[in-house]
């Protein structure tokens, strides 16, 4: 069960509570924030938020100066504290205290009857419909970093921290609705100083437009500050004397928004979202700016104090994701943002081919068509190229080259591509060039034996790749390489003279499950647009996208499936993206995958009927994961040590020196075999 439980991934459960209220009512107030605390300790939070002033309710107004409401907030802070006892997470409530003959706005994280950090509120709005500073004084007004609370000595000041010491990564801390809309925010400092996860204590009433601004707002701190946070805001029960309540509760990780409430909702309400703390922890390792950063801050970040706790998660049961993990981390499943995708894509591609050829001061392509994707993709991004430049598609020469298992289906795609493209169209069999070649190498297939070993299958890569750079130097061209990631990840090309080696390629940094998208995306928009009509360009794509991915090298009844040797390309780039993007050990990625792939039912596909809805279980994911682990680390770094130029389009990664990655050759895979062995497949 210890692998099924998200705490044993350095993943938190995050909860954010938008409890119904009653102005000037802390009891009612605390009996609605207990019961929503009772449901996040039973939901495996660890972490649950309430909104700003929650317990007195924000729109007090002048109440807030009689003592009777004073008294009954920290009434009610005080029957929270006793509920807390046996509760796991970490609650952080709003109220008004009163200190040092002063009220302030704070605050207060409390866990199994302790009270951990009050945070006063350190901006107070004054303008519009705001009137804070007539009623509270700001944090940097109060003199004590320490003060008595219902018995307790307790850190105060925006300056402290509360850390999880069983949670690597959890380190909390907590400032109050308009100190988010400043130009530098107090959570800028504290995650600076260590805080991964930053709570807001909002009340935040409703304008038009506002909802939006705060998702921007809260995504957008989360992202700059590398962490996750958390927002609450007032709901329903506040006052409407003037104003207006939805309730918004949005928790955001890095930018992405992972959960927000249900505005306008009349009762209480809680949400949930699982945190990843290691990814967090890894962006500020890989960011070298925040550590810059926090050198140059260092004197005010040394000021910072830690509270620790226990928490004590439950380890040893299962305990599954409320989190969306994507089937296809490079393939948007909603229609409007993967066509935007491939938009993007294929203009990053074409740019950077236009650029290319613009500097060589070459003005002619020559590239292999297979019939396959890539080689489909990068004639398409060729096309547009030349397009761009105001030179003829004639100037693309594509070339199919039938080896010894080309198959009929195949070469005749290639043909009819390139005649719906408009490039200059030739045919090269190389079957003559690579029996000579056997001969000269003494391989028993010259000799008439029926052996189609790792040599006869790389002859021919070979001999294409070399008919084309001679083909390239007699025509004054560039080799346009079509080899795409996935296959670079895997090591699944021929080393030098073979698919691996181009004078420029356009592919190498996209995977194999977006080059589907991108085609099909060319084909659905109509993105060829040539003399020979739309249709006939848009017919052989599809037909294209219908063939199963084979090298074609080995003849035989049986088709040389890709997949079916190295594992499904879709799950491999799923494997990739979690380790080039987030260096996720493979016990972490199998458990991610099996949340994403373990159900067909469960979760966003990409739409249409072309989609195959697969599910995996948990031992072919460990099994497909093996591969790409063993591809990946130990036996395939050299081809990638020396790949040809190529752009990068995507935050998933590239896999060039020059870029992304830069690894030894032989380096050994020990370590992630060995973390392999923690999946229990």
């Amino acid at each position: 069960m210890e692998f099924h439980n998200l705490y044993n991934h350095q993943l938190a459960r995050i909860a954010v509570g938008v409890p119904q209220c009653r102005i000037a009512d802390p009891a009612f107030n605390a009996l609605q924030t207990a019961a929503l605390m009772q449901q996040a300790h039973e939901a495996g939070a660890a972490v649950v938020a309430f909104p700003e002033l929650g317990l007195s309710a924000y729109s007090c107004d002048d109440l807030f100066h009689q003592r009777a409401l004073l008294d009954a907030c920290e009434e009610a802070l005080a029957e929270l504290l006793q509920q807390s006892l046996a509760l796991m997470p970490i609650a952080i409530v709003g109220l008004p205290l009163r200190l040092e003959h002063r009220l302030f706005n704070c605050a207060v994280a409390l866990h199994r009857g302790r009270l951990l950090a009050v945070w006063p509120k350190t901006y107070l709005p004054n303008y519009a419909e705001f009137y804070e500073a007539r009623q509270f004084n700001a944090a940097d007004e109060l003199l004590s970093r320490e003060i008595e609370l219902l018995g307790q000595r307790v850190p105060t000041g925006s300056d402290v921290l509360v850390e999880a010491q069983d949670v690597p990564g959890l380190v909390l801390h907590a400032e109050i609705c308009e100190d988010v809309w400043t130009p530098i925010p107090p959570s800028c400092y504290a995650a600076l100083a260590g805080a991964t996860v930053l709570v807001n204590l909002s009340a935040s009433n409703v304008t038009v437009g506002k909802a939006a601004y705060r998702r921007q707002l809260v995504s957008q701190q989360a992202a700059r500050c590398l962490a996750a946070y958390v927002y609450t805001s007032a709901g329903a029960g506040e006052s409407s004397t003037d104003l207006a309540w939805d309730g918004q509760a949005l928790i955001s990780e890095n930018g992405d928004l992972l959960a927000e409430s249900q505005r306008y909702h009349r009762g209480s309400q809680l949400i949930f979202a699982d945190v990843d703390l290691e990814r967090l922890a890894r962006e500020r390792m890989r960011q070298t700016s925040y550590g810059t950063s926090v050198r140059r801050h260092a004197a005010q970040l040394q000021g910072f104090r830690r509270v620790g706790l226990e928490l004590a998660p439950p380890r040893e049961q299962a305990l599954g994701l409320r989190r969306r993990v994507d089937r296809f981390p490079y393939v948007p499943a909603d229609r409007s943002r993967r066509d935007e995708r491939c938009h993007e894509v294929f203009n990053i591609q074409v740019q950077a081919l236009v650029q290319r050829l613009e500097s060589s001061g070459i003005r002619k392509l020559v590239l292999g068509v297979s019939g396959g994707l890539d080689s489909t993709h990068a004639l398409l991004v060729a096309a547009r190229a030349m397009d761009q430049l105001g030179l003829p598609r004639q100037h693309i020469i594509g070339v199919t080259m039938p080896g010894f298992a080309t198959s009929t289906r195949t070469r005749d795609q290639a043909w009819r591509l390139m005649q719906a493209i408009g490039c200059e169209a030739r045919e090269i069999d190389i079957r003559p060039s690579c029996t000579q070649m056997l001969q000269d190498l003494g391989h028993p297939f010259a000799a008439g034996q029926t052996v189609y070993d790792v040599t006869f299958e790389n002859v021919q890569a070979g001999e294409r790749t070399s008919h084309l750079f001679r083909l390239a130097n007699h025509l004054g061209a560039l080799v346009l390489g079509t080899g795409d990631l996935s296959e670079l990840a895997l090591g699944w090309c021929t080393y030098g003279v073979g698919d691996h080696m181009s004078h420029y390629n356009v592919n190498a940094s996209v995977p194999k499950t977006l080059i589907q998208y991108l085609v099909r995306w060319v084909a659905e928009t109509d993105q060829l647009d040539h003399d020979n009509g739309p249709a006939s360009g848009r017919e052989v794509l599809l037909d294209i996208l219908a063939t199963e991915i084979s090298p074609e090298l080995v003849p035989g009844q049986a088709l040389q499936s890709t997949e079916s040797h190295i594992g499904p390309y879709e799950l491999q780039d799923f494997n990739l993206f979690y380790t080039l993007r987030h260096g996720f050990a493979p016990a972490k990625i199998a458990f991610l995958a099996l949340q994403a792939w373990g159900d067909r039912e469960l979760g966003e596909w990409p739409d249409g009927e072309h989609v195959k809805r697969n599910e995996y279980e948990l031992a072919e994911i460990k099994r497909v994961l093996s591969i790409f682990v063993k591809r990946f680390f130990q036996g395939s770094q050299f081809k990638r040590s020396c790949v040809p130029n190529a752009p990068k389009v995507g935050s998933g990664g590239s896999l060039s020196p020059r870029g992304d990655w830069r690894a030894p050759s032989d380096g050994e895979a020990g370590v992630w075999l060995a973390d392999l062995q923690r999946i229990p497949a």
